[in-house]
């Protein structure tokens, strides 16, 4: 929502683009394609580069006619960054966001908490940035509208979706008239409210939280640095808490909860916006101009569908899960289901897997969303306790941390870190002890010199990581026989390693990813560890990976 005398997209530092249906013509000539995305929000934008990094075209469709307003989400976890970089557009994202390692706790207005997320010099981005939706979605369009793989049709409404015998129909009205189009496999991007998971016949299930927030979007010249900042009982909201991140263009991201009783009509109604957020702002010590910019309100759920793909349609980001705000997992999330469905499906699409190899999606993603779920429910249920109990418990260790700073960890935010993948599936089930490390887990990065980091040695698909010299093994063998399996393997060897960067950056290594015995790891496209092997012979590793991630043999 915008203040009186704003139109719906007149915004004080952003200026949206306006989209219009595609041409008539082209539309009905051109109605078959290989992936269909609908929502061209940052996760379905974001499931196209995917696509488009493996060399698959799709087609994104989106019933609005520019970038979703208002801040929404707004941050960006160091993983997510990095997914960015493997699609190519990552490049926008370095300049205009504020990164962020810290937050401070206040409870009635005393600090209780300072918290600092994990980060050191072996990291090439740092744990978390702060930047405004419309700024992903436009950098991501960015990079969209780039492609020559990726066709976009705006004011296009998916209205129907059936199964046919080679894969899916959509039925598509747009500001022209309607028409059909088919696709091998549809990607549903399409948001909380997912039309196409009604369409299928689906519907999230999980928990409620009692708690609403108002979202208000504040222009200030505000001396503060960039960090999570979460008040308790403060005098501007009693009893109830309080979220404040910095954003660019002197943007002041403010969530306030909402006392109960409080009707949403009277929440949102702009004078009582305003006095809140005055209230807010003298409560922080600020006491410049300021100007309203848009508002919004939520409430804290933990919903998910039951499985994310069904048949050739898969869900991703909202359309899959609900999560709440708290810990910053919504679109974050929503990356990692795009770009994990995203190269798996590439693999399918290409013939170098079976369709089976599908079948991993939904129990890791999902699994990563319950993950979500336990720690954002703990968070939700601190900021807003659901229960006079968890109320009272939570207020005990509010009073304790006044003087007790071991109680100030019970607000702790719990900011989110990249789920474990289970053994199967796509993670390889070995028993090596040949790396602290375990498969299913994100490869940590290392820095090699001024500039270049682990990360930029991967490959665009799988990558064999040997850092040691592994004599039972023959690379060249080796490499030769994991072409069928993928024809973009990359392999990674220690002495690659030291005679670029040096024998002090190899150690570096070695020890950032625990190395202890000649270890041979597998990377996924992902990032993600596939597998790590003690030095066994080159048949055995190609055996497993063929296994795992290959086309079967026909009988």
């Amino acid at each position: 929502m915008r203040p009186t005398g704003k139109g719906e997209f007149e915004s004080l530092y952003f200026d949206y683009p306006s989209f219009t249906a595609p041409d008539r013509e082209h539309v009905l000539a051109q109605n078959r394609f290989t992936v269909a995305i609908v929502g061209a929000g940052p996760v379905g934008m974001f499931a196209a580069l995917t696509m488009a990094r493996f060399g698959i075209p799709s087609v994104l469709f989106d019933n609005k006619d520019t970038f979703n307003d208002g801040s929404r989400a707004i941050c960006i976890q160091r993983s997510s960054y990095q997914a960015l970089e493997r699609a190519g557009a990552v490049a926008s994202f370095l300049d205009k966001p504020y990164g962020w390692t810290k937050g401070r706790t206040f409870y009635r207005g005393q600090q209780i908490l300072e918290f600092e997320m994990p980060h050191s010099d072996s990291d090439k981005y740092l744990p978390m940035y702060n930047i405004q939706q419309q700024y992903i979605e436009q950098y991501l369009w960015d990079a969209v509208e780039a492609s020559e793989l990726i066709e976009t049709r705006w004011c296009s409404e998916v209205t129907g979706i059936e199964d046919t015998e080679g894969g899916v129909r959509l039925s598509v009205r747009d500001t022209n008239g309607e028409y059909t189009c088919d696709a091998e496999w549809v990607m549903a991007a399409d948001g909380a409210r997912s039309p196409i998971r009604g369409m299928r016949g689906l519907r999230l299930k999980g928990d409620n939280f009692p708690g609403r927030y108002v979202i208000a979007d504040v222009q200030m010249d505000h001396d503060y640095p960039t960090i999570r900042r979460a008040l308790f009982d403060s005098k501007s909201n009693p009893d109830k808490t309080i979220l404040i991140h910095r954003q660019p263009d002197n943007i002041w991201r403010i969530d306030y909860q909402l006392p109960e009783g409080q009707t949403e009509e009277e929440a949102i109604r702009e004078d009582n916006i305003r006095a809140n957020v005055s209230r807010i702002l003298n409560d922080i010590g600020h006491e410049g101009a300021w100007e309203l910019e848009w508002w919004s309100i939520y409430a804290a759920n933990t919903l998910a569908l039951d499985d994310y793909r069904d048949g050739r349609v898969i869900f991703i980001g909202d359309s899959a899960h609900i999560v709440p705000i708290f810990g910053v997992r919504g679109l974050n999330n929503g990356l990692a289901d795009a770009e994990n469905a995203g190269w798996k499906l590439a693999r399918v699409v290409k013939g170098l897997s079976d369709e089976t190899l599908l079948d991993s999606y939904s129990p890791e993603r999902r699994g990563a969303t319950l993950d979500v779920f336990e720690n954002a429910s703990k968070s939700a249920r601190f900021m807003t306790p659901p229960t006079k109990g968890w109320a009272l418990m939570r207020d005990a260790a509010l009073s304790l941390s006044l003087k007790h700073e071991w109680a100030g960890e019970f607000a702790n935010p719990r900011q989110m870190v990249p789920f474990t993948y289970s053994d199967g599936g796509a993670v390889l089930k070995t028993t090596s002890s040949a790396s602290g490390l375990k498969p299913g887990t994100v490869l940590p990065d290392e820095k090699l010199s001024e500039g270049t980091y682990l990360s930029d040695l991967l490959g665009n698909g799988f990558t064999l990581l040997m850092l040691n010299d592994t004599p039972a093994i023959d690379l060249a063998e080796l490499r030769n026989s994991l072409t069928s399996a993928d024809p973009e393997l990359e392999l990674v060897t220690g002495s690659k390693i030291r005679e670029q960067f040096g024998e002090q950056a190899l150690l570096r290594v070695i020890t950032r990813l625990e190395i202890v015995d000649g270890a041979v790891l597998l990377i996924r496209p992902d990032g993600y560890l596939g597998a790590i092997w003690d030095p066994n012979t080159a048949s055995e590793i190609v055996a497993q990976v063929k296994k795992a991630y290959g086309k079967k043999e026909a009988n």
